[in-house]
């Protein structure tokens, strides 16, 4: 396996396209995108677990009962979230889509990002659908990407490529997320795309199993949103022997999607609102899986920790602390803490107690923008890893202007 360019167009059969529709004021800010594939694809997706959902997600779940879909249009600056109308605005974008497209409907994702509860109105869609699908190009993965983001300031864009047997094959991905990320799949917008040749069993269980795995260990916020799903789109096109059984051609591809997914997860980790550091929980050591994860989730959800984490504090009672709220089944006796970074380690806890360290060193190592929480439960041989961010001034100012 192999890292490459291209996003989502990396796959054989991809095109891409994202343009200026109008739904976001600032004109120079794209706010409409578009991915389509050449063949019908196996189709699979997980969504918000938030009781509160966006209209895109209702349809979308409908259109793909089926397991099939080719083509995802994604629209930012509005939500498209409790509308009395949202339904209906969501299936008439479907329907422009697959009529400029010349697909069927129910062939179409449909997706929606941005501020919930505000009037929407379809003729963005209406007077810019013929241009977004006439741009669309092999290259288009970058445009599509820019489209779907709201208050992101990078965008999350990768692509791999791996051999099944002797058939190279492919996986491309964007994604957005910054703010309103909280475990619960999904915690964002990802839009994957695949030429691998793959039953719609073997997927939905593939994106699950993956899902839980890497977004669902994301936290930003603590804030589960309402529009947010991952879905996967594999066309068949590489032409590999299909996978039809969780085999090792399976593995192979369930490893390469867990390496996209695992670098969009620390991708919108790290670009959290106003974040200026990248926190990475490694737990080891613990009785079973869920134990571990919700170790790892509770210490980068900790709101006390995250502010250290900004001023630079190595203050490990808050780590202690997230640790002993969590519902995990542990002995804080045999925990053990240490913080890392590029400029180096320090050991901070032993067996749930204190020890001496420098604090100069400390400062050095938690400068840097990318900091690794190492806890050693000492109870079991279960590992698990969760991403977060600090929290900063900036994150306040972002939320409180958020509308305006």
């Amino acid at each position: 396996m192999k890292d490459i360019l291209g996003g989502v167009c990396a796959p054989i059969g991809f095109s891409a396209n994202g343009i200026h529709a109008g739904m976001r004021k600032n004109k120079s800010k794209k706010d409409l995108s578009l991915i389509v594939s050449e063949e019908l694809c196996t189709a699979a997706a997980t969504y918000t677990q938030n009781k509160v959902k966006g209209a895109p997600l209702t349809v979308t779940k409908q259109h793909l009962k089926n397991g099939r879909a080719r083509a995802i249009i994604c629209n930012s600056g509005n939500a498209n979230t409790c509308n009395s109308n949202g339904i209906e605005l969501a299936n008439e974008v479907c329907a422009l889509t697959a009529k400029e497209l010349g697909l069927k409907e129910d062939d179409i994702i449909v997706a929606s990002t941005g501020v919930i509860g505000q009037p929407m109105s379809i003729d963005p869609f209406k007077d810019h659908m013929k241009e977004l699908v006439k741009g669309l190009n092999v290259d288009g993965s970058h445009d599509a990407c820019y489209g779907i983001m709201t208050t992101d300031t990078q965008p999350k864009e990768y692509a791999v490529e791996f051999k099944l047997g002797n058939t190279k094959c492919h996986i491309g991905a964007i994604a957005k997320g910054s703010g309103m990320i909280h475990p619960n799949m999904a915690t964002m917008l990802a839009f994957v795309t695949s030429d691998v040749a793959i039953s719609k069993e073997c997927l939905e269980a593939m994106v699950h199993e993956v899902v839980d795995d890497t977004f669902n260990m994301v936290s930003v916020d603590g804030d589960t949103s309402t529009n947010d799903m991952l879905c996967v789109l594999s066309n068949g096109m590489a032409q590999n022997n299909k996978i039809v059984l969780k085999d090792q051609s399976y593995n192979i591809m369930k490893d390469a999607l867990y390496h996209i997914c695992e670098q969009l997860s620390r991708g919108i980790a790290k670009d959290g609102e106003g974040a200026t550091k990248l926190l990475t929980c490694n737990v080891k050591n613990a009785k079973t899986l869920q134990d571990a994860k919700i170790v790892a989730k509770s210490v980068i959800t900790s709101t006390l920790f995250k502010a250290a984490m900004f001023g630079r504090d190595a203050n490990w009672g808050r780590i202690l602390c997230a640790i002993g709220y969590s519902d995990a089944d542990l002995d804080i006796n045999k925990v053990s803490v240490t913080l890392a970074s590029s400029a180096g380690d320090i050991h901070v806890c032993e067996k749930g107690m204190g020890v001496i360290f420098d604090e100069d060193k400390a400062l050095k190592v938690l400068s840097e923008d990318e900091i690794d929480i190492n806890i050693d439960l000492n109870d079991g041989m279960w590992d698990a890893t969760a991403w977060g961010c600090d929290l900063t001034y900036d994150y306040v100012k972002i939320n409180g202007e958020y509308r305006t």
